[in-house]
């Protein structure tokens, strides 16, 4: 059990990588800012929570850390949970393997934001859809990759 959730962590880091790099050069292609979104779920998740961030110097440097570093989380965390399924004996093929991957991991980043009213998904435009799916299929595709070649 341990080994397979090792090996989920590091599927995950590295899908969680190729996410990353997907986005990075979506937004040096289009020009287009950062999403302040993470920033947004932490801050709302902290203040639920009782433990808001605290207010002060470097408030805004925290917040872009703790977003960055929940959306790590969130991609360990799905490879973790595809690693043990696929231990289970849920191996679907390579390519469906990694759209569900990468389809559970944008769910499990999407749905605190519609269910914290962050935003909406349903009002997203065609490329805001676009700038969220499309990292999120590398993900899937790394992710899965490295769990069914072991």
């Amino acid at each position: 059990m341990f080994r397979t959730m090792a090996r989920g962590c590091a599927a995950g880091a590295a899908g969680t990588t190729a996410l990353n790099a997907v986005s990075y050069l979506d937004m040096a292609l289009r020009g287009r800012p950062s999403s302040s979104i993470p920033e947004a779920v932490v801050e709302k998740i902290t203040t639920k929570a009782g433990h808001p961030v605290p207010d002060g110097e470097g408030r805004d440097n925290r917040l872009s850390a703790l977003g960055a570093l929940s959306g790590t989380a969130v991609g360990v965390g799905t490879g973790v949970l595809v690693a043990l399924l696929h231990r289970a004996g849920l191996r679907p093929h390579a390519w469906l393997g990694a759209v569900l991957t990468g389809a559970l991991g944008m769910a499990l980043a999407d749905v605190p934001i519609a269910g914290l009213d962050i935003s909406d998904p349903r009002t997203w435009s065609p490329a805001d859809w676009a700038s969220d799916a499309i990292p999120h299929l590398a993900y899937g595709l790394v992710t899965y990759g490295v769990l069914a070649s072991a």
